[in-house]
């Protein structure tokens, strides 16, 4: 019935009948569906136009309808095996231009989609389409192209090999102009679509393009460089040989003009007018102009390493060019040059590293150069009539602060017209007004305020203006602009003399009446809303005291704003801003309302608020305390208990150093702690195994600031009994080990325990820690039976002998005179090395250098003795002991470590390779420069005959990429190979061990395969720029087949590798997808252990995550393994459900970090 509808003669009734369609394929049966297509395609052969057209958009449709090649029906495979026949020999035979342009562009929309069902077919498909591309229509060309893009994502390789040969002959022979114009697009749009596959005919191709380059022709021209920046895009490593090439065909084509002359610009302005009427002939030049930007963008992006040669080179060129006439050119000029500052920014912690910066030509320091000569470009162009333009401008001033700070200090009187010139403009669009406001608030934040100051009554008023403006995001950019202009004109951080020179009073009115109007307004948007609070809490924080009538009025709008759910976060921050202000304002009439509303918020489920709630009433405390009555403090107090716990450390943290404050303000207040909740919970968080960092010196503080009040009660004997008390009842054993040390750090003084023979080991433990901890800061050595004591308890079996240890170490850093030498003279007398190792480990560490410095030869030649030992525990801390006295004096012991290295014993190298990791530290020490010389000696060790140096020196290596990659980046070269010689798998090492009737197979190589893996991935982070990515893939690949462990280690390279580099990783994508789908299929023997089941789940688990990284780059699905890899997950039901549960967890974890972006 519907197919007759088709035929109807009312063009209505035909395409209501064809909307039809598409619900009907997937509800009828599967005959039916293939008489519908049968009846399209003849239909679709036929001389009525009209029937052709509605039976095309039929077919289209079905094709729409169909289900994915991934989910594996039969139904699309057949509908689509019969319209491939009929298409095919439509498009090969047909006279009518009309059938065959329908024809292909159903042709394309179908490979486009089901392209891996017709797999049989593609041979004839390129049968039928290659003639085509010499058809005397442009449109049948045209159509053919896209067919061809569509068809060589998912064809086999011979296919793909007759095409390409084909191109290349045709090429070779050039007929003529047209037809090789349409080679060339064809090219083009075989790389775009399947650049991983054409890069190894590139060799062939690229000296043909480059040929076709210099031919007079235009449109030829232009589809050249589109070619070339198709392949620098799809093909970054097989195209690098030609980069420069490509970069001087695009800056000649740059400024490619066929009827105008650029030299004599500034003088012959009338020219312009002239050229004007010649319309036709000037719009191929802007073609090729266009393109050749295009491609130079592509080329910035995509090869960074080339830095340095861009700013010699491109640059300057582009630069010129910002003078172009045609306004899309421009903008393409625009767009590369921000992808060339894009390229810079020194996001890479090596760039801004004090080393880098010495080598002279950095890209951060040739731009900086070139910043007069880029301002005086865009200068011009600020005041362009094109909005267009100056959005540019805009974006380029953007992004040119935040690669170099404050670079534009001195250009600030020539840009600042520039910006007011586009902020009152009225013919500016919205888009325009924005754009030059966010770039005004870059510019000041990045730039000191005094650059403003003579800019400021030009500023004001548009400012103004533009909060007042109706448009909510103009208001809420302009707002951020106003709260920086306030810092502006009165910077609080300046010194009381220097703040005459600039008077903010002629425009303190404005800026508060422009503010208020917007904050008192309750129907406005909840960004302005927002904004209008911080920009308020920004004016009186700077100018309150200049504002003494307003002050009441605002600050009750807060106390409302504060009791609104929205709001509120934005409030407490802005309360807090005003409470720090050095002016001192007046918040007394408002603490009664605002401090029972911040109480409450302590009590709500969002961290955040608990966080900026806290230090708001922190800050009161300190500055307010007379306000701050004891009725207030109680109802804080309240809400304190359930904050404090190892749940959340940073609230804890923050709750702590508010009780601290109160300590010092309120004594009285504390009275009421000795019974209450808040004491319980604080002694239950000294005792918890997370207790660390910030939230255990907030604790420490506190405890000092509780002893010093001497409330009643809490006295320090109270509170010692409170600590220690559950060591000493036994009654319960505590959890952790970590928690002694805690307790130990907040207690102090508990020498008369170690010698009590009766106490117990927990107890002894205590009491030695505790003697660590205070004799760290208190000189002990007045008691005289201590060593004596200490050296007993290192005789003792248990845990505490690690105890002693460490307070040995920590009682000889109060006095080192008095303490060193004991150490060292028992070092080498006695059988207690390792520990006595250990004592010394912590005074080179803790001690102050200028102490240790007479020691530092005795401690050396005694640790040198030691680092041969066969025990690997001791030559550990020999190492570390050694490492970090060499950061003591670098100059003299450093040279000494690198004569080790030629030691004969294995043991010796592995120890000062290993010293050598402890000096390497994330920031900057005067061991650096020293390091950077000599470490390339250090890693000649991964030549090392001995398995274990060879291991120990690619941890070092790891280390140095992860903490300071500019100590290794210009060694990769060399250290590459080794590094990657070391990730094979080695039979030699592979011993069978017999244990009992079994035989198990030992690999002795694999902890060095593992060291050189997590090698690699840290490159990743560190030196992307620096690796071949190809040869990297190489070895990755090889991982992916090797132990649990190393598979674990590459599954996530991949995963990086997918977002950090995904063209290669495209190129590689059948290599990679074997192994993977390997692992996922793999069956555990049926009587095998719990754990072997357990590690089996995991590499699933990891190796799903894997294809779905590689899955998010775009091509990835089109590849032919991968989609049957895809239809084999979707039907297996245990790997279909992991699938899942990843693609869900990735998603939700990208919309958090879009959040929190």
């Amino acid at each position: 019935m519907i197919l007759k509808l088709l035929e109807d003669k009312n063009g209505e009734v035909q395409n209501l009948a064809v909307k039809c369609l598409g619900p009907l394929v997937s509800k009828v049966k599967e005959y039916q569906v293939e008489t519908i297509v049968d009846t399209l395609c003849t239909n679709m052969l036929s001389d009525k136009e009209q029937l052709r057209d509605i039976s095309s958009i039929g077919l289209k449709t079905v094709i729409g309808e169909l289900p994915p090649a991934s989910s594996g029906s039969a139904l699309a495979a057949s509908v689509c095996k019969k319209i491939t026949g009929r298409l095919t020999s439509a498009i090969a035979k047909q006279e009518d231009v009309s059938v065959q342009l329908e024809a292909l562009d159903i042709m394309a929309d179908m490979l486009c989609r089901q392209g891996g069902l017709l797999v049989n077919f593609h041979p004839s498909i390129l049968g039928c389409l290659l003639p085509q591309l010499t058809s005397p229509r442009l449109a049948v060309r045209k159509r053919t192209i896209m067919a061809l893009g569509h068809l060589v994502m998912s064809c086999g390789n011979l296919v793909f090999i007759d095409l390409i040969e084909h191109l290349l002959t045709e090429l070779g022979r050039n007929d003529n102009m047209s037809t090789t114009r349409t080679y060339i697009q064809c090219t083009a749009a075989i790389s775009r679509q399947a650049g991983h596959r054409i890069g190894e005919y590139l060799e062939k191709i690229i000296p043909l393009v480059v040929k076709f380059c210099n031919v007079d022709d235009d449109e030829l021209r232009e589809y050249c460089i589109q070619a070339f920046e198709s392949f620098v895009r799809r093909c970054p490593k097989e195209v690098y040989p030609h980069v420069p090439t490509v970069i001087s065909i695009c800056l000649r084509y740059l400024t490619y003009d066929p009827n105008y002359n650029f030299d004599d610009e500034d003088e012959d302005d009338n020219a312009m007018d002239a050229e004007q009427n010649d319309e036709d002939y000037q719009g191929i030049g802007i073609k090729v102009r266009r393109a050749a930007a295009k491609c130079l963008d592509a080329v910035v992006s995509t090869r960074h390493e080339m830095l340095p040669e861009f700013y010699r080179s491109v640059s300057p060129a582009l630069v010129c060019r910002f003078k172009e006439r045609e306004e899309n050119v421009k903008a393409d000029v625009f767009h590369a040059y921000l992808s060339l500052l894009k390229q810079t920014r020194p996001a890479q912690s090596w760039l801004t590293d004090p080393d880098a910066m010495e080598q002279g030509d950095t890209p951060l320091t040739m731009l900086q150069s070139q910043v007069p000569m880029i301002v005086k470009a865009l200068h011009k162009q600020l005041k362009e009539k094109s909005v267009k333009t100056r959005q540019c401008c805009f974006n380029m001033l953007t992004e040119l602060v935040n690669v170099l700070p404050g670079a534009l200090t001195a250009h600030i009187p020539v840009l600042i017209p520039g910006i007011i010139f586009s902020l009152n403009d009225k013919s500016s669009s919205s888009n325009l007004k924005i754009d030059a406001l966010s770039c005004l608030h870059v510019v000041m934040v990045t730039h000191p305020a005094h650059a403003f100051h003579a800019h400021v009554p030009a500023l004001v008023p548009p400012v103004v203006a533009c909060v007042g403006d109706p448009f909510y995001k103009i208001t809420s950019e302009a707002l951020l602009v106003t709260q920086q202009l306030v810092k502006v004109i009165r910077p609080l951080d300046s010194l009381p003399e220097s703040s005459d020179s600039f008077d903010p009073s002629p425009y303190i009115s404005d800026l508060f009446t422009c503010t208020i109007k917007r904050l008192k307004a309750a129907d406005i948007d909840q960004e302005v809303k927002e904004r209008a609070i911080s920009c308020m809490g920004q004016i009186i924080c700077n100018l309150g005291d200049r504002l003494p009538a307003e002050l009441p009025g605002t600050l009750l709008i807060f106390l409302e704003r504060l009791k609104n759910e929205i709001t509120r976060l934005t409030t407490v921050k802005a309360l807090t801003l005003i409470a720090g202000s050095s002016l001192k304002i007046d918040l007394r009439p408002v603490l009664p309302d605002a401090v029972p509303i911040l109480a409450s918020f302590l009590r709500k489920n969002q961290r955040a608020l608990k966080l900026c709630t806290l230090a708001a009433l922190d800050i009161l405390l300190r500055n307010y305390s007379s306000a701050v009555t004891p009725v207030m403090v109680d109802a804080v107090l309240a809400e304190l208990p359930p904050l404090i716990s190892e749940s959340d450390m940073h609230v804890s943290q923050m709750a702590l150093s508010f009780l601290s404050t109160l300590a010092v303000t309120h004594p009285s207040a504390l009275g009421q702690l000795s019974g209450g909740n808040i004491l319980q919970q604080l002694i239950a968080l000294v005792r918890s195994p997370l207790l660390q960092g910030g939230a255990l010196s907030a604790m420490l503080d506190f405890y000092q600031a509780l002893v010093s009040t001497e409330t009643p009660g809490l006295g320090y004997m109270d509170l010692l009994r409170m600590l220690t008390g559950p060591v000493y009842s036994q009654s319960t054993a505590l959890p952790h080990k970590q928690a002694y040390c805690s307790i130990a750090k907040c207690v102090a003084a508990l020498t008369r325990d170690v010698k009590n023979s009766r106490s117990t080991d927990s107890i002894r433990l205590l009491a030695l820690l505790s003697l660590g901890e205070v004799g760290h800061h208190v000189d002990l050595s007045s008691q005289p039976e201590l060593k004596t004591v200490i050296l007993d308890a290192f005789s003792s079996s248990s845990e505490e002998v690690t105890g002693t240890s460490y307070a040995l170490g920590s009682i000889a850093v109060g006095n080192l005179p008095e303490y060193l030498p004991f150490v060292l003279q028992e070092i080498t007398s006695s059988k207690r090395q390792y520990l006595l190792l250990h004592s010394l480990k912590e005074i080179i560490s803790s001690a102050s250098v200028s102490g240790l410095k007479p020691y530092v030869e005795a401690v050396w030649t005694l640790l040198l003795k030691h680092c041969e030992c066969s025990e690997e525990g001791t030559r550990n801390v020999v190492a570390e002991c050694l490492g970090k006295l060499t950061l003591i004096d670098p100059e003299t012991l450093l040279p000494r470590l690198k004569g080790y290295l030629l030691s004969g014993s294995s043991y010796a190298r592995s120890s000062v390779v290993t010293a050598v990791k402890f000096t390497i530290s994330d920031h900057p020490q005067p061991i650096d420069p020293l390091l950077k010389n000599c470490i390339g000696d250090f890693l000649k060790t991964l030549e090392d005959p001995d398995l274990n140096v060879r291991r120990v020196a690619l941890v070092t290596f790891n280390s140095a990429a992860h903490n300071k990659p500019s100590l290794i980046r210009e060694l990769l070269d060399s250290v590459l190979p080794q590094l990657y010689n070391e990730t094979k798998v080695r039979k030699e090492l592979i011993r069978e061990v017999e244990m009992g009737p079994f035989k198990h197979t030992v690999d002795d190589g694999l902890d060095l395969r593992k060291a050189a893996f997590e090698c690699m991935y840290t490159l990743l982070d560190s030196c992307l720029d620096r690796l071949d990515i190809f040869t990297f893939l190489n070895h990755v690949e090889d991982g992916l087949k090797d132990h649990y462990d190393i598979k674990m280690l590459t599954f996530l390279m991949l995963a990086r590798l997918s977002s950090l580099c995904p063209s290669a990783v495209l190129q590689r994508l059948d290599r990679l997808v074997e192994p993977l789908r390997a692992t996922c299929t793999t069956k555990v023997k049926a009587n095998s252990v719990k754990q072997e089941f357990e590690k089996q789940d995991e590499l699933k688990r990891s190796a799903m995550r894997a294809v779905v990284a590689l899955l998010t780059i775009p091509e990835a699905e089109k590849s032919p393994l991968m989609s049957e890899f895809q239809s084999q997950i979707s039907s297996n039901q245990e790997l279909a459900a992991i699938f899942d549960s990843i693609q869900r967890d990735s998603s939700s974890a990208n919309m958090e970090s879009m959040d929190t972006s």
